[in-house]
């Protein structure tokens, strides 16, 4: 049986047709090409101007005369070398967390099967429809006054690891995969006399690299990237993440500089992600098909 597409393969092999499916694809691509890494040229290009011609209208697409000291007085400036560093320890104490916690509720989801597992998992996943911003004064809230240990956690690591740990998504991610793992693995385990968390340490999570490599990367990138949350819990400048920073220390630092900062502050997730691309994307697809 033939495999149907758009466009026939008789249509594909005339010369007309294939003028117009390589001009509509070439649109296409460059279409989303300038849609995408428009925004991303528009703020490195417009932090290497200077003040003059920053401001200038219309504005330039190539800069007259490049200015790479911008960066360099951001970073001076701003304090970059410190918001860096906060940001760092917030992002990998939150993906310590997750990793502990999230693999132990998908785990147990998965293979162990408890009583009322799956209203559980419903319920976890029904959050997901639920908008971040609504949950922000419940959240807000608790952790000004934590229950049972009736601690306020506002200018504490805690008040950003904490929060990070209920994740809906990762959480049913890491589910899928551990529910494509075999169960006979399992019960070899079993049978060789290895406990469920053995088994979960020796068996399940070498297995579960490439997945546990996605939830990696969107634990780093959910802090890195987060600015309400940090900014309402974090109010001590000492303490702050990088977005919140810059945000706060925006005033009075000229527009091309404070462009030359964000710029900073976007490239670490942005060489994440191309360099584990690959991994991102064989991690998300694992667990998807059986067999």
């Amino acid at each position: 049986m033939a495999e149907r597409t758009l466009i026939s393969p008789a249509q594909l092999g005339r010369t007309r047709g294939k003028v117009l499916y390589w001009t509509a694809l070439a649109v296409v691509l460059i279409g989303f090409t300038v849609v995408f890494l428009g925004p991303l040229y528009w703020m490195v290009v417009n932090g290497l101007k200077s003040t003059q011609e920053f401001t200038q209208v219309p504005p330039t697409l190539v800069p007259d005369s490049l200015h790479p000291e911008n960066y360099s007085a951001a970073w001076r400036v701003m304090d970059l070398a410190k918001l860096l560093f906060n940001t760092l320890y917030y992002a990998f104490g939150a993906l310590a967390f997750q990793l502990v916690l999230d693999v132990a509720a998908a785990y147990s989801l998965s293979k162990l099967r408890p009583v009322f597992g799956k209203v559980v998992l419903g319920m976890m996943l029904a959050t997901l429809m639920i908008p971040a911003t609504v949950l922000v004064v419940p959240q807000y809230l608790t952790v000004l006054d934590m229950p049972i240990i009736e601690r306020n956690l506002l200018n504490t690591p805690w008040v950003i690891w904490l929060p990070s740990v209920t994740n809906a998504f990762n959480i049913f991610l890491l589910k899928r995969f551990f529910d494509s793992i075999p169960g006979e693995i399992l019960d070899a385990a079993a049978i060789d006399g290895s406990s469920a968390l053995r088994t979960l340490r020796s068996v399940v999570l070498p297995m579960s690299r490439p997945v546990l490599g996605v939830v990696s990367i969107f634990a780093i990138v959910g802090v890195w990237k987060d600015f309400l949350w940090p900014m309402l819990t974090l109010p001590d400048p000492a303490l702050q993440t990088l977005n919140v920073g810059i945000y706060s220390l925006a005033r009075g630092v000229p527009e091309n500089h404070l462009v030359a900062a964000l710029a900073m502050a976007s490239a670490p997730t942005l060489i994440i992600f191309l360099i584990f691309q690959r991994n991102i994307m064989s991690g998300l697809t694992a667990g998807s098909l059986k067999g």
